[in-house]
């Protein structure tokens, strides 16, 4: 069987970016900090949307916007009357759910529009692109940290700019990016002639720092330079959890991550290959099972 390619002649959507956003679960919200960083792999959420009609409404129009290539000022216009039928518009009063007092917060707004259209066009993207970079790593094994378009860096990221390392390397694991809110930055896919001719770099520490949740008092481990909830790779938590699923772990995860394992084993790249190719073998250790499942008779 020939893969096929980590490029596409095809102005269509990636299809490996836009499964990644159908096939989430929902999560409503008061907080961005209520929401740990491997839910956001696995559900849809926005702050202060708790109804889910908005949240909906808003999941409808990023999926259309991946999925056509709607631009940003497209998406605003598509989406704002509908929050605004829906009063999910400007400032409001909510009761927080974790203090039980009232709060004046924003909700929709054009910043507002522009900030969850970034983020989670940017983060499917990248998804999407992890999914590939696993399907096509014998050929390209090695990835480059590459800078965006931005004005200016933020000093962490721009250190980073050039780095090679395999794609297995466990640098990718936090290090994956984007790496915060507006983070542009990027990776580039290269076969082993490629990264040995630009210099293999030496796998790196990542220096950690303690970040308190302001919501739960919860401390917990984050690399410098990463903004908190950006630290895990979300194309590599939706792999663990189907890995999850098929090492029969599936009483420990969440029901939620556990539906959207079993919607990307059934409609990802592996299942389709494992159907098509019963014989199929690779180094990833779910692959047999998926063999069993998918073979003729299997189950």
């Amino acid at each position: 069987m020939v893969d096929r390619p980590a490029y596409s002649f095809n102005p269509g959507p990636p299809p490996e970016a836009s499964r990644f956003l159908a096939n989430k679960d929902w999560l409503p919200a008061f907080s961005f900090e209520d929401v740990e960083p491997q839910e956001h792999a696995t559900a849809f959420t926005v702050a202060k949307a708790m109804q889910m009609d908005v949240l909906k409404d808003i999941r409808e129009e990023l999926q259309r916007a991946l999925d056509e290539g709607i631009p940003l000022d497209q998406f605003q216009r598509n989406l704002r009357p509908r929050l605004e039928a829906r009063g999910w518009w400007g400032k409001s009063t909510m009761i927080d759910p974790v203090t039980g007092e009232a709060r004046q917060v924003q909700l929709g707004s054009p910043r507002r529009l522009r900030v969850i259209y970034q983020s989670n066009l940017r983060a499917a993207r990248a998804a999407g692109q992890w999914e590939r970079i696993q399907r096509t790593k014998r050929a390209l094994p090695y990835l480059e940290y590459r800078l965006g378009p931005s004005e200016r860096h933020r000093p962490h990221h721009q250190a980073k700019e050039g780095m090679i390392l395999l794609a297995d390397d466990p640098f990718w694991a936090s290090w994956y990016p984007p790496n915060g809110w507006g983070c542009k930055c990027w990776v580039r896919q290269l076969t082993r002639a490629q990264a040995e001719e630009r210099g293999i770099s030496a796998s790196p520490e990542v220096p950690m720092h303690d970040v308190v949740n302001t919501r739960t008092g919860e401390v917990r481990r984050v690399p410098i330079g990463i903004d908190p909830g950006w630290e895990r790779n979300p194309g590599a938590q939706r792999v663990q959890a189907s890995i999850d699923m098929l090492q029969g772990k599936a009483a420990s995860v969440a029901p939620e991550i556990a539906r959207v394992a079993l919607r990307d084993l059934e409609d990802g790249w592996m299942a389709e290959r494992a159907r098509r190719h019963p014989d199929w073998r690779d180094d990833l250790p779910f692959l047999e099972a998926l063999r069993r499942i998918f073979a003729p008779g299997g189950g």
